[in-house]
């Protein structure tokens, strides 16, 4: 997992480039924690607003400035995730973590992601996949920000606790019962090598619209989820069972005909698909998968979520 930041030069020079410096930190901690790469630009925004609205002075007693950074940005983002709950109440559909994109395809190792690439800026590891992003979500504000900063940035409990408005052992309660969720949520995944086999048999198979090989691959309780957002046509509530998640994927490759090409593109650090047409990305694909078989198919199609997903 991520390992915290350690500020070195910037204890002395709080310029302009040792607080630049910081700014992956700062967005590796708001992506992992809000689950958009969109409001984690905004969050670092903020927060660097926040600190060249300081004096000089101001700036030059603070002795750490990336953990002064990486403490205001916290704070934004424990503010967003509470008021983010009352947005999602009016959000059409199922709200998925905005996808992360790699800049090569999997398997081929061919370029296949281009425009300025968030990868490049959001370390990708465990805690970004898309079944630990949807875990995270379903955490109350606090459990996620205990969580994160302490099992993934390394934060002491003491500091967690200034930022989360919590004492020390309250914290360690709340990362605790987050601990939980993760372990009760996700299932042990296979080598990425073997992964990438499992989801390169369902592209060929849906590709097909084989029904039957579809749902060797599915587990008999998978669930398939679709984030449209009330911006493009998707199937609003979850679809449950592998011989369903077959069918309804079997009617939409032949709903969408020859117009759609399915790439292979890494998604959060793992094996996933894209669905293009006409030159742009319309849906990205990420799974879970248990042994040999998917557990969990998320489809993004929302365009807003794809804006940083580009064909070259």
């Amino acid at each position: 997992m991520t390992t915290r930041a350690e500020p070195g030069d910037d204890q002395s020079d709080p310029g302009l480039s040792a607080i630049m410096s910081e700014r992956r930190q700062v967005i590796n901690l708001a992506y992992r924690l809000l689950g958009s790469l969109a409001d984690a630009e905004d969050v670092v925004q903020e927060t660097y607003a926040r600190w060249y609205a300081m004096s000089a002075r101001e700036q030059e007693a603070i002795e750490s400035p990336g953990a002064w950074l990486m403490t205001v940005a916290s704070r934004i983002c424990l503010n967003l995730l509470s008021s983010a709950r009352a947005r999602r109440e009016t959000y059409v559909g199922d709200w998925i973590p905005e996808p992360l994109p790699q800049p090569t395809e999997w398997i081929t190792g061919r370029s296949g992601v281009g425009g300025i690439d968030p990868a490049d800026r959001v370390t990708l590891d465990e805690s970004v996949t898309m079944a630990f992003l949807v875990v995270l979500d379903s955490m109350t504000p606090a459990e996620r920000v205990a969580f994160v900063l302490h099992d993934v940035f390394r934060y002491p409990f003491g500091e967690v606790a200034e930022i989360v408005g919590r004492t020390p052992a309250a914290c360690r309660q709340l990362a605790s019962s987050a601990r939980r969720r993760i372990r009760t949520a996700q299932s042990p995944a296979g080598p990425s090598t073997e992964q990438a086999g499992i989801v390169r048999q369902f592209k060929t198979a849906w590709e097909a619209k084989d029904i039957d090989a579809l749902i060797s691959l599915l587990d008999p309780d998978a669930t398939a989820t679709a984030d449209g957002g009330g911006l493009a046509v998707t199937h609003l509530l979850p679809i449950v069972g592998g011989q369903q998640i077959a069918r309804g994927y079997a009617k939409i490759a032949r709903l969408w005909g020859g117009r759609t090409t399915i790439l292979e593109c890494t998604v959060n650090g793992l094996p996933g698909l894209v669905a293009q047409q006409n030159g742009t990305i319309v849906t990205v694909f990420a799974f879970e998968i248990a042994g040999d078989r998917i557990r969990h198919v998320w489809a993004v199609r929302n365009p807003e979520k794809l804006r940083p997903w580009r064909i070259r």
